[in-house]
C-alpha cells in the first residue's frame, strides 16, 4: 500500500467556537495539529502518499504541511466546490490517484483518533480479496453511530445508519472511519453531486455482490467531534494511553503527566498534570491547576485558577480563582475573576465576562 485519501472538509460545529478560526482537523491536539498525528501513523504503516480532500478553509492545509516532505510523505490538495458528502469527496479526489484499479487505497476521517494497526487492515483487505475493508469498533451505545453486523467470516451484511429503535440494534459494531477501497470501486462512485459513503455507496456495493469486508479491532478509538472528547483525546495522546511519533515521549520531555511546549511559563507551585498540553508561549501562574486540559498558544491562567478536561484558545486570559470544568474558551476571549464555569460552557471567541459573572455554587 502506498496511497491514501484523507477526509478533512468538514466545517466542525460541534466544537465551535474552537473552529470558527481553525478547521477541526488542524486543532492542536498534543502539541501538534491533530492531522499530524493522523499523517505520522499512516506513514509507520507504508503509506507514502496522502490526497487531502478539503472543502472548509482549504488554504490552511497547505500552508501548514506543503508538499509533506517534512513528515517524508508526499501530499496532495484537492477542494471541493460544493459539498459532495463522504464518497463524493472521495471520488472528487480520484482523479489526482496514482493507485492502479486493482489495488488498495486507504481512506480515513481527519476526526478520528484511533490506534488500528493499518498495515494489519491492508492485508486482511488483500488476503480475503476484498472490493472494500471497513474498521469496526465495538461500543457501549451504538446510537449515536453507524452500525455494521458481520457474518461468522467478517463478511458484512447491512448497514444500519444511527438506529433509536431497540430492535433496529443488533450488534454494537460501529463504522470506526477507516476503510480500504479498491480504486476501481473508487470510480464507480457517481461524480458531480453529494454521495454519501454510509447511506448510499456501501449498501448499494453490498446490493451489488460485492465483497465487503468488516474488520473488528478493540484499538483504541474515539471520535474528537464534541469538546469533551477533543481535551480527553488529546490528553490520552500525552500520558501515552494512545501512541503516535508525533508526541516526544516522557523521557524527552521530563514527565509523563504533560507536555509544555517551548516558551511557555509555569509558576513554582502551580500544578499541571493529567495529560495537560500547555502551547508556545502560555503561562500558568501561581497557585493554579490545570489537569487533563489543552491551552493553545498564549493563553494566560491566573492565579488560583482550577481548569479541568476544559480548552482554552490562542490568547485566551483566565482571572484569578476563576474555576473551568468541561468548558471552551475561544481564542482571545477574557474571562474575569472569580467567575464559575461547567458543564460543557462555552465562551465565543473574543468575548469579556467580567469578574463574578457566572457561577454554579453560592459565592463564598
Amino acid at each position: 500500500m502506498t496511497e491514501a485519501i484523507l477526509l478533512v472538509g468538514g466545517k466542525g460545529t460541534r466544537l465551535r467556537p474552537l473552529t470558527v478560526n481553525t478547521p477541526k482537523p488542524m486543532l492542536p491536539v498534543a502539541g501538534v495539529p491533530f492531522l499530524t498525528h493522523q499523517l505520522v501513523r499512516a506513514k509507520d504503516a507504508g503509506v507514502h502518499r496522502v490526497v487531502f480532500a478539503t472543502a472548509y478553509r482549504a488554504e490552511v492545509f497547505e500552508e501548514y504541511f506543503g508538499d509533506g516532505s517534512d513528515l517524508g510523505l508526499e501530499l496532495v490538495y484537492v477542494t471541493e466546490d460544493v459539498p459532495l458528502d463522504t464518497a463524493g469527496a472521495i471520488r472528487n479526489v480520484a482523479g489526482r490517484l496514482t493507485s492502479a484499479p486493482d489495488e488498495p487505497v486507504l481512506v480515513f476521517n481527519g476526526d478520528i483518533l484511533s490506534g488500528v494497526d493499518i498495515a494489519a487492515l491492508v492485508d486482511a483487505h488483500r488476503e480475503r480479496g476484498a472490493d472494500v475493508t471497513l474498521h469496526l469498533s465495538r461500543v457501549t451505545d451504538p446510537r449515536p453511530f453507524g452500525l455494521v453486523p458481520t457474518d461468522a467470516q467478517g463478511w458484512v451484511t447491512a448497514f444500519l445508519e444511527k438506529p433509536q429503535r431497540p430492535e433496529d440494534i443488533v450488534t454494537d459494531q460501529i463504522n470506526a472511519g477507516c476503510y480500504v477501497f479498491q480504486r476501481s470501486r473508487i470510480d464507480e462512485i457517481p461524480t458531480g453531486r453529494r454521495v454519501s459513503v454510509e447511506r448510499e455507496t456501501f449498501p448499494g456495493l453490498l446490493a451489488s455482490g460485492a465483497k465487503v469486508l468488516g474488520v473488528v479491532e478493540q484499538s483504541y478509538w474515539l471520535d474528537l467531534g464534541t469538546p469533551t472528547a477533543f481535551a480527553k483525546g488529546s490528553a490520552d495522546l500525552v500520558m501515552g494511553i494512545v501512541t503516535s511519533s508525533a508526541v516526544p515521549g516522557p523521557a524527552e520531555r521530563g514527565t509523563a503527566e504533560s507536555l509544555i511546549l517551548a516558551g511557555a511559563r509555569i509558576a513554582e507551585d502551580a500544578v499541571v498534570d493529567a495529560g495537560t498540553t500547555v502551547g508556545s508561549g502560555a503561562v500558568i501562574e501561581s497557585g493554579a491547576h490545570v489537569s487533563a486540559s489543552v491551552l493553545d498558544a498564549g493563553a494566560v491562567i491566573g492565579p488560583g485558577v482550577k481548569v479541568t478536561c476544559s480548552i482554552i484558545g490562542a490568547g485566551a486570559r483566565i482571572g484569578a480563582n476563576t474555576v473551568l470544568d468541561g468548558v471552551v474558551v475561544g481564542d482571545g476571549a477574557v474571562l474575569g475573576a472569580d467567575n464559575e464555569l461547567r458543564a460543557g460552557a462555552r465562551v465565543w471567541c473574543g468575548a469579556v465576562l467580567p469578574d463574578k459573572a457566572v457561577r454554579f455554587s453560592s459565592d463564598e
